[in-house]
Order: structure tokens, then sequence, then C-alpha cells
């Protein structure tokens, strides 16, 4: 039973590791885990995580908030959520 056990881990590893460097620098690749398990790129970002997201300051993300306010965004409640995928794509076309 030890032995299956590790066997389905280094298969699961290999499966991992493979996809990773198929898809190396690429941005248009999908991640395998959204395969697996169903994850999706609709993700809503919490307004008070976005700085994390975007690898910036807390202070830095309300600036860009107040600067742009096209960014693309979505209120529930009256709480500020932002669609993952659509702020990737925002800031890759802001950044050009």
């Amino acid at each position: 039973m030890d032995f299956t056990l590790l066997a389905i881990g280094l298969a699961a590893a290999g499966y991992f590791i493979g996809e990773g460097l198929k898809n190396f620098q690429n941005d248009k690749a999908k991640d395998p885990l959204e395969n697996i398990f169903g994850f999706n790129k609709q993700e809503l970002i919490k307004e008070s995580k976005v700085h994390s997201f975007l690898g910036i300051t807390k202070r830095d993300a309300e600036t860009l908030i107040q600067d742009y306010p096209s960014i693309p965004h979505i209120t529930l409640n009256g709480k500020v959520y932002y669609p993952k995928h659509q702020l990737q794509e925002w800031m890759k076309e802001i950044g050009k």
C-alpha cells in the first residue's frame, strides 16, 4: 500500500513538472489546476487584496484605483471586487 501511494505521488509530481516545463514562459497556457479542479478565471479579488495581486503597496493600489476609474470592477452589496482575468488584461493594456 505504501508503494502505491508513493507511485501515485511520483506520477502526480511528474505530471505537474512536465506541464510546467511544457508551458514555461507561455502567457496563454492554461493552469493545470484549472483543468483538474475546475478553477476558472472568473475569480473576484477584494479591493483590499488588489495590491498583493498586482505586487504593489496598498498606497500605490489606492492611487491606481483613484487615477484610473475605468479599471474593471464590480460592486456587490457596497463592496468593490475586481475580476482577476479582466484586471490582468487591463494591466497589460495600460502598460503598453
